[in-house]
């Protein structure tokens, strides 16, 4: 059997003491994914598809791990699923700079090459990070979300995690695109290509979006996570809460993030990410 077939037939088995082989078999996915061979999500078509049993691997290191000390001696012990250590990439070989004071990568995640860590900040296993993105201070890439090449992560932008159900949709931020600080991305939302999300923008499966360059409303479904399209440039808006007294008698309004326009020339000036910080 290849490694998905192994992966899905001990996921799909009764909870057991750890099988035979187990460690050199979760070893190999664990290698397979921080190289990028295999994914949580990949692209497909014009959209992205699911990797259940890339997940369900996730999951057996769960199952299968044991809590221990993983720093013992250090300054600061850790203690976490044996399974899942602080990695240690391949920095020098691929430029990646993570630079001191707490920032750290879980066993499991792929970071690219040239990649920025600014402390302190964090990659879950199961993510992927593009080629020369910057994770900025407080950053959070969540378990299994996918970040495309010079993706710049802001201060405190938070991208959520998912594991469960296994056919949900990760958080994915396409290429180029900016993230602004002190925002959160979260529930399988996709930020298309070169999409600009403003600083305090929150985005939910439960979040519409209102596009006043198409006058369109976009929503997440049943089948579809919320998509921002290629391009948009999303700031925090509000609207009027409508049909209920209290809330006309007390000017209230909620929380709406709006596409106020589309990528341009005046936009890339603004975002242009500086190649001498990688």
């Amino acid at each position: 059997m290849n490694l998905e077939e192994q992966i899905t037939a001990l996921a799909e088995s009764p909870p057991q003491q750890e099988p035979e082989n187990f460690s050199e078999l979760f070893q190999s996915f664990l290698n397979e994914l921080e190289t990028g061979n295999i994914r949580a999500a990949e692209p497909s078509g014009d959209g992205w598809k699911v990797n259940g049993w890339v997940k369900q691997g996730i999951l057996l290191g769960f199952r299968y791990g044991k809590n221990r000390e993983l720093n013992p001696g250090g300054s600061l012990p850790f203690f976490d699923k044996h399974t899942y250590p602080v990695q240690k990439p391949d920095a020098e070989q691929k430029n990646i700079r993570i630079v001191p004071g707490g920032s750290s990568i879980r066993t499991g995640a792929y970071v690219g090459s040239n990649v920025t860590m600014m402390p302190p900040a964090y990659v879950n296993t199961g993510a992927y990070v593009g080629d020369g993105t910057m994770i900025d201070s407080h950053a959070l890439v969540g378990s299994c979300a996918q970040v495309g090449d010079k993706v710049h992560l802001s201060a405190s932008a938070q991208l959520g995690g998912v594991l469960e159900p296994i056919g949900a949709m990760p958080v994915i931020v396409e290429e180029q695109c900016m993230i602004g600080g002190n925002t959160g991305i979260y529930e399988g939302t996709r930020v298309g290509r070169e999409a600009v999300i403003g600083a305090g923008v929150i985005l939910t499966r439960s979040t519409p979006v209102y596009d006043l360059v198409n006058e369109t409303i976009y929503k997440a479904d049943a089948d579809h996570p919320l998509h921002i399209p290629e391009g948009a440039v999303v700031i925090p808006g509000s609207r009027v809460i409508s049909g209920n007294e209290f809330a006309r008698m007390h000017n209230l309004a909620i929380q709406t993030p709006v596409i106020i326009k589309y990528r341009d020339d005046r936009t890339d000036d603004a975002t242009t990410l500086e190649n001498l910080l990688r």
